[in-house]
């Protein structure tokens, strides 16, 4: 396992901005965080020349990428040209979002199977993310969507099972299907507190992957429009340092 960061935490900033200020905070690796509903980084202006962003991108940073993160639903045709990108930059995984709670299960099967297919052809894992408001809310949805889909796994972000209508229960069962990380510290009442007065078990954490044999990312995502922008590079050290600790 390796400590990241997404590009997420700094997404009121533009993206090369984001990837500066990360690496001035010490990370070293790298999501790419997608959103076309904000002015971070839209994968619709990505798409238009994929060649270009990868050029820019390795001529801007010393950061290594080691994941794709799509916020919003993308036609099929973008997410192909995402996933040739993502090849381009030799990442093993793309999480994208689950269907909106209410979206018919067969649906959402017959939508996760085309994408699983595009990025197999790219040798790109691909994974559905935890979230609250979403099929994946609930922990045994999320594992019967990974076992229904070959090859699907799952983003865990642990937050929305701490604080989210599936609070005090636990989610151990979702470890083997387990892809990618996303973490940030939180209360049962809230989704995002500084570090260290939530409730994410961090050591229980890591043992629990261990057990899985999980040796991919632990991806720090602070949520921006939850914190003051102040202390947000105080959280970030600490988040890393933190994570640092325990590998």
């Amino acid at each position: 396992m390796f400590v990241a960061a997404s590009t997420r935490c700094f997404s009121d900033k533009p993206f090369a901005e984001a990837c500066y200020l990360l690496e001035e905070l010490e990370y070293d690796k790298v999501e790419i965080w997608f959103d076309e509903a904000g002015d971070h980084l839209k994968p619709s202006e990505v798409v238009k020349d994929i060649d270009s962003f990868y050029s820019r991108f390795r001529d801007s940073t010393r950061l290594a990428p080691t994941s794709f993160c799509i916020e919003s639903d993308l036609d099929i045709q973008s997410f192909r040209v995402l996933a040739k990108l993502a090849k381009q930059f030799r990442l093993a995984q793309i999480t994208v979002p689950s269907a909106r709670q209410g979206t018919p299960f067969n649906a959402e099967i017959d939508r996760l199977r085309e994408l699983s297919t595009l990025g197999s052809q790219e040798g790109i894992l691909i994974s559905i993310r935890t979230q609250t408001g979403t099929l994946t809310e609930d922990p045994q949805t999320a594992i019967e969507l990974c076992q229904a889909v070959p090859g699907m796994g799952l983003t865990l972000d642990p937050s929305y099972y701490i604080c989210g209508p599936q609070r005090g229960r636990g989610y151990d069962q979702v470890f083997p299907h387990v892809f990618h990380i996303e973490l940030r510290d939180t209360s049962p009442t809230e989704v995002q507190v500084p570090v260290g007065l939530g409730e994410l078990d961090y050591s229980r954490l890591v043992t629990q992957l261990e057990r899985v044999r999980y040796n991919r990312a632990l991806c720090v995502e602070l949520l921006p429009e939850l914190m003051d922008v102040e202390t947000r590079p105080i959280e970030m050290r600490k988040m890393r340092l933190l994570l640092e600790s325990l590998l």
